[in-house]
């Protein structure tokens, strides 16, 4: 049972009596970010204190109530896989589960779910509560306690503690994490009101912290910005103008460690799909100049905009608005795609411009936030600040969007908070081994100049970065090596890997020819190979690990457990080795010249409409130059690499074949005059 209360009055002790103790990391916030820094810290083993600036705002859901999908499930998964916290409140929160993009393969699934606000929010309240080693302050944080570095390390600063609000003593540390989310000196627009804060109902950051990393420690600080939509009361909505999309009929958890969802198949919530008018247009045009934060030029989430921006982009057309539901008791409903920044009045206008919502109210008005964010290149792949000695930031701050990426980041930099307050050396993920690697990489070395948000086509490995296979991933590692990762985890991951591994090789050594394989399997269309292995044969489309099973139940019944996670790793085996391949090929031909008179925005390749903009904008030279621009993903270069050769080579051929007509024309010239 969910501790919510003994959690809230355990932690409410006072700062002076917490500034007498010494803890190994401190970390700043509550969301989503701070909550597995704070959490990760303490398992690597770190004494750990987490402020935040209320305690009932622990672990909330501050903008959609959903987690995962495309890219995002990935790092769920992932972060479940280093025992982290949302892919298990995930699975005790959801209440409409459902796995994107199915008609794709299974290396870009997108695990997704919709959640409820108050048990997602009580799950990781009771999760920190029985953490061992971690302590919880309600407090504001006015300022860094910054000294000189230790001489043997770089770096121009370094970080011993920080300082709160209207508390006369500091709190010490060997190492903070920052996760202020969209607090750090945030501001909140409601059409032409502008006020301190980061979130509706909770009040402003100390503008102290904001004015450290910039003046103190000389810090590359931007603006960003998001919103959020306005909450509409269930019973006002029309259910009948809009379309129903009920939720997978088997929920798929999360977390590896859970075989079921909390909430069960029939308990399970729909979403419903509606779309604008053009009256919704009409709205946001005639309001224009009633709303201050779509006037202003910083910039805001590309892939999540209000619906100001969408329409303002792409006029005339017909967006999608989600309605999506926050609870289970919950009256309200979540309109995603209709974030907006104009005054109420025109919000309840906009709104009833949408059939199914002709006689919507509004419990909650949408609002839009700025917020200060640090320059991520100032990082190291362990998220500590390159120049700052103990001192690490992870979320919102350094530029990204979304609860995944923030969960993902959080994790990381609070594992190596703790293993540098610990004495033991800082660790990173590589772009080969993890969607958490891609998006660390990404950020460190290109840098933001928007919110990013993960898709799997940043990553180049992704059929090998699949959501089935993280826990092999990381898992192992993550108690290893990182130290972050329970015994009993640890455990039940080399049972699985061990069990895999005997079912593969049992594929393995299960090798017919084709003439008693189609005895063994006569409805299955085989090819004339002249021997074929088990492996193989599960790799066709219409063979399941079921049927192999069945047909040879002495070898392969024992591994049944295992079914679709063998029939994912036989239909990738031979893509994850070509793209290994591809990957090298292009890493040694980076110095490929790009012709000047490249038509981007027409060429027949799988590249996204961003990518194309950029590459006509700024026309690289070469394939290497290509690679280091901002928005071009690693499966973009993959694409133009064998575009351009693939031109390059028939164009040697066109101009071998002119040459030959030239010669054989000089020849009969030449027979001529010589006769």
């Amino acid at each position: 049972r969910l501790q919510r209360y003994s959690f809230l009055s355990l932690v409410s002790r006072r700062a002076s009596h917490l500034a007498r103790q010494r803890y190994d990391v401190i970390v700043v916030g509550g969301g989503h970010a701070g909550t597995e820094a704070a959490a990760a810290a303490a398992r690597v083993g770190a004494k750990t204190l987490m402020v935040s600036q209320k305690i009932q705002t622990i672990g909330a859901l501050s903008c959609n109530p959903s987690l995962g999908g495309v890219g995002k499930g990935q790092l769920v998964k992932e972060v479940d896989a280093l025992d982290g916290l949302c892919g298990r409140a995930g699975d005790y929160a959801g209440i409409h589960f459902s796995i994107l993009n199915r008609s794709k393969g299974p290396a870009v699934w997108g695990p997704r779910a919709q959640l409820d606000r108050q048990r997602y929010r009580e799950f990781i309240q009771s999760e920190l509560l029985s953490t061992p080693g971690l302590t919880v302050l309600e407090g504001s944080v006015e300022e860094l306690l910054v000294s000189d570095p230790n001489p043997e390390e770089s770096g121009q600063h370094r970080v011993t503690g920080i300082r709160l609000a209207n508390e006369v003593h500091p709190i010490s540390a060997a190492s903070v994490v920052l996760t202020t989310g969209t607090f750090l000196s945030g501001s909140l627009f409601m059409g032409q009101t502008e006020s301190p804060g980061g979130r509706i109902g909770d009040a402003p950051s100390s503008p102290g912290l904001s004015q450290t990393l910039r003046e103190t420690l000389g810090l590359r600080v931007g603006r960003l910005r998001t919103g959020t939509p306005p909450r509409i009361v269930k019973e006002s909505v029309d259910f009948s103008l809009a379309k129903i999309h009920p939720p997978d009929s088997h929920p798929t958890p999360f977390s590896f460690l859970n075989t079921r969802t909390h909430c069960k198949s029939e308990e399970q919530l729909p979403c419903y799909l509606t779309y604008t008018t053009p009256g919704v247009e009409r709205v946001v045009r005639e309001s224009l100049h009633l709303n201050c934060h779509i006037q202003q030029d910083t910039k805001g989430p590309r892939y999540c905009p209000s619906i100001e921006s969408r329409v303002l982009r792409f006029p005339g057309r017909q967006h999608q608005v989600w309605l999506e539901p926050e609870g289970v008791t919950s009256d309200l409903l979540y309109p995603q795609g209709l974030s907006m920044t104009m005054p109420p009045d025109v919000q309840l206008r906009l709104i009833r411009e949408i059939p199914a919502l002709h006689r919507a109210e509004i419990h909650t008005p949408g609002y839009g936030v700025q917020y200060d964010f640090v320059c991520p290149t100032q990082l190291s792949p362990a998220l500590q600040v390159k120049s700052t000695q103990g001192l690490f930031l992870a979320g919102q701050i350094n530029g990204t969007t979304g609860y995944e990426e923030a969960a993902a980041q959080g994790l990381w930099a609070g594992v190596n908070a703790a293993r540098l307050a610990l004495s033991m050396p800082t660790v990173a993920l590589s772009r080969t081994e993890s969607y958490i690697g891609v998006l660390i990489d990404d950020l460190v070395s290109r840098g933001v100049t928007e919110p990013y948000r993960m898709f799997t086509s940043r990553a180049e490995y992704r059929t090998s970065l699949r959501p089935d296979n993280a826990d092999l991933r990381l898992t192992l590692k993550g108690f290893e090596e990182v130290g972050c990762v329970s015994s009993s985890r640890y455990q039940e991951a080399v049972r699985v890997r061990d069990r895999l591994q005997d079912a593969l090789t049992a594929l393995q050594a299960l090798a017919l020819s084709t003439r008693n394989w189609r005895k063994r399997l006569p409805d299955v269309g085989m090819s004339e190979a002249k021997n074929t292995i088990g492996m193989e044969v599960l790799q066709y489309n219409d063979v399941s690990f079921e049927t192999l099973a069945s047909a040879f139940p002495e070898i392969l019944s024992p591994h049944v457990e295992f079914s679709q996670r063998l029939k994912i790793e036989a239909v990738y085996r031979p893509h994850c080795h070509l793209q290994k391949k591809e990957i090298e090929r292009i890493q040694k031909e980076e110095n490929m010249s790009l012709p000047q008179d490249i038509d981007y925005f027409s060429l027949s390749v799988s590249l996204s409409q961003e990518v194309r903009e950029i590459l006509d904008k700024v026309r690289p030279t070469t394939l290497g130059a290509a690679t280091r621009l901002q928005g071009i993903t690693p499966a973009a270069i993959v694409h133009l690499f064998n575009y351009v050769r693939h031109t390059g080579q028939k164009g040697k051929r066109a101009l071998r074949h002119k040459n030959n007509q030239m010669e054989a024309r000089r020849a009969e010239l030449s027979a001529k005059n010589a006769s």
